[in-house]
């Protein structure tokens, strides 16, 4: 049977997650450095109030979807179907490191393949739109789904658990890693260094500056964590790497210049 408790449980774990990491990067980046920095924002203009709004009652339905699912796999019949597994000595401690990679991995494959095809024309309407309505995101953003799509997103959750053993532990760091990086992705400031992008490693990670232009022109750049996909498949902008030194390359304007944005941001 389905426990309350670990329903209600989870729902306040995923809540003040959010709430704790979106709206730490909101408050230091769109409130505290806001003008002090505006010259460095991928999109110089700032999301619209109702924008925010919309991301955020959106991203309440999300985590009540997010909490149903993994307490549904764990707390019915489904588990004897996962490899979830209580006892940290049940494995080796070569598995219990080497499972983070492979969750990253294994995820940023399935959240590759899943947003590339709810890019379709006959899938995005049902699935994505909601979350392409931030076409300038911000770390509220990160998990503005309609329904459908977060059903989805929580997918992952099912397919991990039911292809590898998984501890609580893993669960835990794993999830906290993915929504850190989900708000980085939509913060709407590139945090990685000039030249990041060409760089031998970087060239493989994705960042912010990557995902704003999936949100600002709507195709490529599907990846997650990595761009391992996206450079396979051919679907990385060819842009990407010219935007993101122009980014970084800006420098502070004016206080005249700052302020005549900011009106105009608003």
């Amino acid at each position: 049977m389905l426990s309350a408790e670990t329903w209600y449980g989870l729902l306040f774990i995923i809540t003040l997650r959010y709430f704790l990491i979106a709206g730490l990067a909101y408050f230091i980046w769109y409130k505290i450095k806001r003008y002090k920095i505006a010259y460095k924002k991928i999109q110089p203009k700032f999301p619209l109030k109702k924008d925010y709004q919309r991301e955020i009652a959106y991203s309440l339905i999300t985590i009540i979807i997010f909490a149903a699912v993994p307490a549904l796999m764990l707390q019915t019949p489904f588990r004897q179907y996962t490899l979830y597994y209580r006892d940290i000595n049940e494995y080796s401690m070569w598995w219990f490191w080497l499972a983070f990679p492979a969750m990253f991995i294994v995820h940023d494959t399935y959240f590759y393949w899943m947003h590339r095809a709810m890019h379709h024309p006959r899938l995005f309407k049902q699935f994505h739109i909601i979350h392409h309505k931030s076409t300038n995101p911000s770390p509220w953003a990160a998990f503005s789904f309609q329904p459908a799509e977060a059903v989805f997103e929580a997918g992952i959750f099912v397919v991990l658990i039911m292809i590898m053993p998984l501890h609580l532990i893993h669960l835990f760091i794993f999830f906290l890693v993915m929504m850190v990086y989900n708000v980085y992705g939509h913060l709407g400031w590139e945090l990685y260094p000039a030249g990041f992008s060409k760089h031998p490693v970087g060239k493989w990670i994705n960042t912010s500056v990557n995902h704003n232009q999936h949100h600002q022109f709507f195709k490529g750049n599907y990846g997650l964590y990595f761009l391992f996909w996206d450079r396979v498949m051919g679907t990385l902008r060819t842009d990407y790497d010219s935007h993101f030194e122009k980014v970084k390359a800006r420098k502070p304007l004016t206080a005249k210049t700052q302020t005549v944005d900011a009106v105009m941001a608003n």
